[in-house]
């Protein structure tokens, strides 16, 4: 009876153990499913010869990119473990500005293969385990296939950065935006305390203007700002010899703190108000005047007007130039730029407060459009630039910034990790064909996981032929071919439609993009198949 009662117990513990372990399957395939989801729909933008996606913003705005990063993270994803593939796509924009769209797809490629295994009845832990020791291997083997760079080897950096333009839907520009990225930020580099090079790229401004083209973008020595001199009141527009303040208060009558309405009986109490106002603005400008300061930079205010008609004429009499509704965000970078301190009041307004420059003026461009151009700045407290981005519409002008981003983040990503790296898949194909050869030499099933994870990444070339019209078997084959007989630099040239040498034809990448696309897809997918159980709270 006893026995009965016991066997009873261990079959109803069996029961539960299958349903908690049927559960946590599910579980995993669901989130795999769904990540896998997000990878498929940027499989197709990857590459110089990828698609592009017109995306549609609630509001009825249109964005045509194929940039990774901009396409997951304006996808609506609601799955938890879908999300979890946008957020790694935003990591490897902060961590190297490119490579978004590979770290999906590998990603993606990553739990296809993790589907396999489980489906061996390989423990997830297993799994995990293999690929982290897969990626310390393909990490080894990515240093030992980079070259160190310099940063003196002005042509090397650029190669790098005109192949990250040459994916972009403005890539028939990579040879006038590349240039701009990198002088901009070897402008701006610099050492900090342990004697390393850094980049901090809220150094570089960049600036849209609609109209003109693509063409007509350059990098300023200086500062531009998209607002235009306020000349209503015959105000200047041209001053050699600046001193430059920036102002945060405003140029018109004060305000009472609350809402008061004050009454006037009769002409004479108008009078008076009207006078006292004249002679409070007449103070204040004398006070600027004082100063020395004859370009005023002035922060957009949201309680009153910055700047009246009448403020505006007595600074036009002084031959004072003026620039208003500067913005908030712009005030850190003009700062740096121009080495002024924002002043807060009229009181705090002092000649060593004031930056310096050769010549401030508005000037035209082609459009029809005007910008207020700052020259000969010898104030500025750190190097700084910018460069002014002119498209036909919005669209363009909008997709050409986010490339010339990616530009500047890859000239970043090479200034702190001096190692460039063959591109066209070359690195994925010999990482896979190395990890092959490593899986023999592992037991059990740490075999199995490598050489799945080796397998996995063959995505990358077969995805670039693919969207490149190329059979993609024949390709494959081809580059394991000539990966195995040692040629660690073959990779895919689109434009010829076959296997050459990527580093002959000048086709290369910095090592920080690739390495970090690998351990941060890598992370992404470990922490996916740890899930066993979704808890839902309110």
């Amino acid at each position: 009876m006893v026995g009965a009662i016991a066997g009873g117990a261990g079959g109803a513990g069996e029961s539960e153990a299958r349903g908690a372990s049927q559960k946590s399957k599910d579980v995993r395939l669901s989130n795999i499913t769904a990540a896998k989801g997000v990878a498929d729909a940027v499989r197709t933008s990857l590459g110089p010869r990828g698609m592009d996606k017109m995306i549609q913003v609630a509001n009825g705005d249109v964005l045509i990119t194929n940039d990774g990063a901009t396409i997951v993270e304006r996808m609506n994803v609601q799955h938890p473990a879908g999300k979890m593939l946008v957020e790694l796509s935003k990591a490897q924009d902060s961590e190297a500005g490119d490579g978004t769209t590979s770290v999906v797809v590998v990603a993606g490629a990553l739990l296809s293969a993790s589907l396999s295994l489980l489906n061996m009845g390989i423990h997830p832990t297993t799994i995990s385990e293999g690929y982290q020791l897969a990626l310390d291997k393909a990490l080894e083997v990515l240093q030992q296939m980079s070259t160190p760079v310099d940063l003196s080897q002005k042509d090397a950096i650029l190669q790098a950065a005109s192949t990250s333009l040459n994916s972009k839907v403005v890539s028939q520009y990579s040879s006038l935006l590349a240039p701009m990225a990198v002088d901009a930020v070897l402008k701006v580099a610099r050492k900090d305390g342990d004697g390393n090079d850094v980049v901090d790229l809220k150094d570089v401004r960049t600036v849209k203007k609609l109209g003109g083209t693509i063409d007509d973008t350059e990098l300023l020595e200086g500062l531009v700002l998209t607002q235009e001199a306020s000349s209503s009141a015959g105000g200047t527009t041209r001053v050699p010899n600046a001193k430059i303040a920036l102002l945060q208060f405003q140029l018109s009558p004060p305000k009472t703190d609350v809402e008061n309405n004050v009454i006037v009986q009769d002409y004479n109490a108008m009078d008076r108000i009207l006078k006292e106002e004249r002679q409070y603005l007449l103070g204040l400008v004398k006070r600027i005047k004082a100063s020395g300061a004859n370009v005023l930079l002035i922060q957009k205010s949201i309680l009153r007007d910055a700047v009246t008609d009448l403020s505006l004429h007595f600074l036009a009499k002084l031959k004072i130039m003026v620039v208003t509704d500067i913005e908030r965000d712009e005030i850190e970078f003009i700062s740096k730029s121009l080495g002024c301190s924002p002043v807060a009041s009229i009181d705090a307004l002092a000649p060593e407060k004031l930056g310096k420059a050769d010549l401030v003026e508005e000037v035209s461009l082609s459009g029809g459009e005007k910008v207020v151009r700052f020259t000969g700045v010898s104030t500025s407290t750190a190097p700084t630039a910018s460069i002014l981005v002119r498209g036909s519409n919005n669209l363009v002008l909008d997709e050409a910034e986010r490339s010339l981003h990616d530009a500047l983040c890859v000239v970043r990503s090479l200034v702190r990790k001096q190692f460039l790296i063959a591109g066209g898949s070359a690195p994925e194909i010999e990482v896979a064909v190395q990890l092959a050869q490593y899986s023999k030499t592992l037991a059990g099933m740490q075999s199995y996981c490598v050489r799945a994870f080796g397998d996995a990444l063959e995505v990358v070339p077969y995805t670039l032929s693919e969207n490149a019209g190329l059979f993609p078997v024949e390709i494959v084959t081809e580059l394991r071919r000539r990966h195995a007989e040692g040629e660690a630099n073959a990779g895919i040239n689109v434009k010829k439609g076959r296997v050459t040498d990527m580093v002959q034809e000048k086709v290369v990448m910095p090592l920080l993009v690739i390495s970090s696309a690998l351990r941060l897809a890598t992370e992404a997918v470990r922490l996916i198949l740890k899930i066993d159980d979704v808890v839902l709270t309110r």
